[in-house]
């Protein structure tokens, strides 16, 4: 059985591997790569095998890095099935049709190529084969290949797969979640006699706050944003990162009243939609979320939150005074409302902009978080004068301690260990640890590279 490693390797975007077992050919994950642009140039590159020569695909979970390029896969003739757990196939298609939409406006606007069309969205859509949590998958009939998902704790959905064939097992983490998260599940324990773990690196270097530390700075961030006097903007990944936040305002609002009541948009046609499939299916919620459900505590609807779903809506925040929290995507900044929000408040002193999650190299939200005191905007330079604050703890990824928590939460460790989500920096210092906590071969795999097991 062989492995091979197309994309991340080196980045934390487009996440993309392949497995050779037999004849057949399996996809893990197929995502979009981000950087400065929403559409990275990359993304365009032909895909490095043919997409009618593959059997079937696996998503760990919905985050564009990780499904953004599925539709080319669709176009390109695959005709297999794509397999990931009912959220996440509800996700995965509110993820593409909302980058499709981005697509279309820089089209329109910047004249930058459409990566695929709403029909190969679709033909993504019919492709799809939902498989839930702790069920065997034979994928082919035959016993030859069969594939296990447990509960990464990362987004809602999302998993961490177990493939078995050869005789030998490889996990592909995906994604792994961070500790004590509002509303998702733990992560799930990893199974015993692992041949290869396949395993993420965003957060190998670093340690997140405390999740009452995070909700003590959000609260912080919060009333110094109204003691100033101008607008909290939050560029907020769609998929979990906001329906935390959400879920922790409506703690410090409603149940806690330790914040005032203000307006509160939720400027993202994306989280909205993700919120409802949210609701939908509530046996992934954790302990505390389904009780404060059964309370009657609707965590994602309290005083002051307004649901901006159209431009005009988005355009309607214009007219509320100050002050006021913007929640908008895209997380990393490189594209969607939250553009149209910085280019007016981010060279406003008595603004804040409040970052929650990952940025990636050449992204805005990069930029700004290591200290750029202008920036360009759509095309327009701006003055970096508003203050500008980062929450770890917020991050959907774990940190080093939880990552190798997880990677020794087995009976036994696993036999080998690839790095290939993450900076190149961040996954040699990780993988160092690894070798000096665990004493565990690791690979920092680069692109390109075939490992045999």
């Amino acid at each position: 059985m062989k492995v091979h490693f197309f994309g991340a390797a080196g980045e934390v975007t487009g996440s993309n591997s392949l497995i050779e077992t037999g004849n057949k050919k399996i996809i893990v994950d197929c995502g979009m790569f981000q950087g400065g642009d929403f559409n990275e140039a990359k993304n365009h590159d032909p895909l490095p095998y043919n997409a009618n020569e593959i059997s079937a695909v696996l998503i760990t979970h919905a985050h564009l890095d990780h499904v953004g390029r599925l539709p080319l896969l669709v176009k390109e003739g695959f005709t297999g099935f794509f397999y990931a757990t009912p959220a996440t196939m509800e996700l995965a298609e509110l993820v593409l049709k909302d980058a499709l939409s981005v697509m279309e406006h820089d089209n329109i606007k910047f004249g930058r190529q459409v990566l695929y069309s709403e029909q190969d969205i679709a033909g993504v859509m019919q492709q799809f084969k939902p498989v839930d949590y702790y069920q065997w998958q034979d994928l082919f009939g035959d016993g030859s290949v069969k594939i296990y998902l447990r509960d990464a704790g990362h987004i809602f959905g999302s998993a961490f797969i177990e493939i078995d064939a050869e005789g030998k097992k490889i996990i592909f983490s995906g994604d792994v979640g961070n500790v004590h998260v509002p509303i998702l599940r733990d992560t799930d324990n990893l199974p015993d006699d692992i041949d290869l773990l396949v395993c993420e690196s965003t957060y190998g270097d670093k340690f997140h706050e405390s999740d009452q530390t995070r909700r003590e700075i959000l609260e912080k961030a919060v009333l110094e944003a109204v003691k100033r006097g101008g607008v909290l903007m939050i560029p907020s990944f769609s998929l979990e990162r906001t329906q935390e936040l959400l879920y922790e305002l409506d703690k410090l609002i409603e149940q806690e009243h330790r914040l005032p009541a203000m307006p509160i948009f939720l400027d993202s046609p994306l989280a909205i939609g993700a919120t409802r499939v949210y609701r939908k299916y509530t046996q992934y919620y954790d302990e505390s979320a389904v009780k404060l459900i059964k309370s009657g505590d609707d965590m994602f609807d309290f005083p002051g939150l307004v649901l901006s779903e159209t431009r005009d809506d988005s355009k309607r925040i214009n007219n509320t005074h100050n002050p006021k929290i913007i929640i908008a995507g895209a997380g990393m900044m490189n594209g969607g409302r939250i553009l149209y929000h910085a280019l007016r408040y981010l060279s406003d002193p008595q603004s804040t902009l409040l970052i929650i999650g990952y940025q990636a190299h050449g992204t805005l939200g990069r930029q700004i978080q290591e200290g750029a005191t202008s920036v360009n905007v759509m095309g327009e330079r701006v003055s970096v004068r508003c203050a500008v604050k980062t929450i770890g703890a917020f991050s959907a990824h774990g940190d080093q301690h939880k990552l190798l928590d997880w990677i020794n939460s087995g009976k036994n460790l696993p036999k080998r260990i690839c790095l290939n989500h993450g900076e190149n920096n961040v996954r040699q210092f990780f993988a160092e640890k690894i070798k000096e906590k665990l004493g565990i071969d690791t690979t920092v795999v680069q692109k390109s590279l075939v490992i045999e097991i």
